[in-house]
């Protein structure tokens, strides 16, 4: 007896044989440990140009109404605190930065003087820029779909965080930026099983983090795009001491540049002071390192090119090289 086979199960069983043609395999050029040694000589590379700028992170503070009291003391501000913690901690852990204490100034002026140091703002270090921001959009929100016999239940928390950089010399806000986070959590459940969602604090700590995500590359990279400088300590013929040592990134051998500041002119347009550029007057070659931490640590130079009278004075500093 001769079997009739349907067309459509014909065209299924064809349209399900169909076989691609498997992606040949192209090897590079150069061995697989020849590419892992170039990576690690840029990142070597990159590593050894870096040198870290001071940065302080100020004021944030917390502009939505998550969170506020009747009370307006911003020591009692956990949300603006929490984002500071965490900005402080990403921060930190780029290990590209010093970064410096400034939210608990007068806590901290207060264990100088129970150390019998005079703790006023004098003796701080000053930064190379300052940190200031607020949480400008904070909520959660609950949705969910029921069905005959099935629901869900979705909880969202969003944040919005606002970020300024300042020059701590003038003041002037010389970048700004914004980053947004969301998280969320799902549970459902069918004819009476499964997961109940009950409420997420975890929600507004990850919120925040990816808030705090979104906007710490772009940071960063303004950042380090501030020129890195210095100031000398002492001169002792061709030998330069200056402030500065391992913890900013400075290793024996590297190669700075002695400028002389430049003439600083009132500007009619904006009203704010300009320094011209500065003019070289020698460089420098570091021998050796000294200081066992941020604040009193330092670098022994010798003087490569220029004189020795050229690198005395109070208006000169000390920069990164153009041919390091």
């Amino acid at each position: 007896m001769k079997k009739i086979v349907p067309t459509t199960l014909v065209l299924v069983v064809a349209g399900c044989a169909v076989i691609s043609t498997p992606p040949q395999t192209v090897e590079a050029q150069n061995s697989r440990a020849q590419q892992i040694k170039a990576q690690q000589q840029i990142v070597v590379e990159t590593a050894a140009k870096t040198l870290k700028r001071k940065i302080a992170i100020g004021r944030f503070s917390n502009e939505t109404r998550y969170g506020r009291t009747f009370q307006t003391d911003a020591n009692l501000d956990p949300l603006g605190k929490q984002v500071s913690d965490m900005l402080a901690n990403r921060l930190g852990a780029s290990h590209k930065f010093l970064l410096l204490e400034r939210p608990d100034l007068v806590k901290i002026q207060s264990e100088q003087k129970l150390l019998g140091q005079s703790g006023s703002s004098a003796d701080l270090v000053g930064v190379d820029a300052l940190i200031l921001g607020s949480v400008t959009e904070f909520g959660r929100s609950t949705t969910g779909k029921s069905g005959f016999l099935s629901s869900t239940k979705i909880q969202t928390a969003r944040a919005k965080v606002e970020i300024r950089l300042v020059d701590a010399r003038t003041g002037l806000v010389f970048f700004s930026t914004s980053g947004v986070g969301e998280a969320s959590t799902e549970a459902g459940e069918v004819a009476g099983f499964g997961s109940h969602a009950d409420y997420d604090s975890t929600l507004n700590d990850r919120a925040i983090s990816a808030a705090i995500s979104d906007v710490q590359n772009a940071l960063i990279a303004k950042l380090e795009e501030r020129p890195w400088r210095t100031d000398i300590l002492k001169t002792e013929g061709n030998l330069v001491f200056i402030a500065g040592g391992a913890r900013q990134g400075l290793k024996v051998g590297d190669v700075l540049a002695v400028l002389r500041e430049g003439q600083k002119i009132k500007s009619a347009q904006s009203g704010f002071d300009i320094t011209l550029p500065g003019s070289a007057v020698g460089k420098l070659r570091v021998k050796s390192l000294f200081g066992d931490s941020e604040s009193n640590e330092g670098a022994v130079a010798e003087l490569i090119s220029g004189s020795a009278a050229s690198v005395k004075g109070t208006q000169l500093f000390v920069a990164e090289s153009a041919g390091q």
